[in-house]
């Protein structure tokens, strides 16, 4: 679910986009760990110059503190590898843990339905919240997820031995947003993911 940011949290954060190079900078990609012990998070940073059409596949992965002050973050920050899924290439960009390197693994679609948000397919209204995805059937060998950008609920098959990878490589993680002046020390963090900056 969307959460919402005060109107002068996301004013400060634009004036620190356009002036970044005065008062820090910004980084922008998605996570894919969450340490809450050491409160750090780890994303494979947006390698796109249009910031419409992220490409989250510039590696090294980038490690950053959370905020100390938690007025200057957000809602906490999901992980999960799931870089992009491809519609055109059929192809499901993943990163991998342990090669520490993108993976593009080819898949089939087996199932494509146009879904919004609302839908009982994607949202539980008996508990009032979104259903969890991935779907791993490994009876089926087949993955299923939702894609909200899109309204797209997929249902996709890969070569068997991609089965076999943890759930969280099938799971996207939020997109976030980080102000720093010290590299690998967040100042402040937006969940882009999680806010609708249209909301009051």
């Amino acid at each position: 679910m969307l959460k919402k940011y005060s109107v002068s949290f996301i004013l400060v954060f634009a004036f620190m986009t356009i002036g970044c190079g005065e008062y820090g900078k910004v980084d922008q990609g998605r996570v894919i760990a969450c340490d809450k012990a050491n409160k750090t998070i780890t994303i494979i940073l947006d390698k796109s110059a249009d910031r419409k059409k992220p490409d989250y596949t510039l590696l090294p992965a980038v490690e950053y503190k959370l905020p100390d002050d938690p007025a200057e973050m957000g809602p906490e920050p999901k992980s999960g590898r799931l870089m992009k899924l491809d519609l055109e290439k059929k192809e499901a960009v993943v990163y991998s843990l342990e090669q520490k390197d993108i993976l593009a693994i080819a898949f089939t679609v087996v199932e494509q339905k146009n879904a919004p948000a609302s839908d009982p397919l994607v949202f539980d209204k008996a508990a009032n919240k979104p259903r969890p995805f991935p779907v791993i059937d490994l009876q089926k060998k087949t993955i299923t997820t939702y894609l909200g950008k899109l309204k797209t609920l997929l249902t996709f098959s890969v070569p068997e031995q991609y089965l076999a990878l943890p759930s969280d490589a099938w799971a996207f993680g939020d997109e976030v947003r980080i102000y720093y002046k010290e590299k690998g020390k967040s100042l402040r963090l937006m969940n882009v993911t999680q806010t609708d900056i249209f909301k009051k």
